[in-house]
């Protein structure tokens, strides 16, 4: 006794049913990837808060012992003070620096510049 051939209808239907089944076992991948994804994200971003704290705890610690050995060595608590807020402040204005020169060049230019067909730009 033969095996019936299936018709063509019934392996379309066979094999739209297959396609939606792989797409939602990759939709669930995706899902599940993000998740993952999200849960490290928010642990990353923790630690780097915690970490920011420590350093910064660090540096005023690091600050004020600079400000007891001035003191120590004679310097007046205002003189010591104004000294760590003037270092302090050339720190500051030294990162603001640069942050603006590595915020000049916008992210992916040379991406942009490719899909327009410029040339690049000499090295500086």
């Amino acid at each position: 006794m033969a095996v019936p051939q299936p018709s063509l209808g019934q392996v379309l239907g066979r094999l739209a049913g297959e396609g939606r089944q792989l797409v939602g076992d990759y939709a669930e991948l995706a899902i599940l990837d993000a998740r993952r994804a999200a849960i490290r994200l928010a642990w990353i971003l923790g630690s780097v808060l915690v970490a920011a704290v420590l350093i910064v705890t660090s540096w005023m610690g690091l600050v004020a012992a600079g400000i007891v050995f001035a003191w120590g060595k004679g310097a007046s608590w205002p003189i010591a003070l104004a000294i760590a807020a003037v270092l302090n402040l050339g720190a500051a204005g030294a990162l603001a620096w640069l942050t603006l020169m590595l915020a000049k060049e916008m992210p992916f230019t040379a991406l942009l510049r490719q899909l327009r067909g410029k040339e690049p730009e000499p090295p500086q």
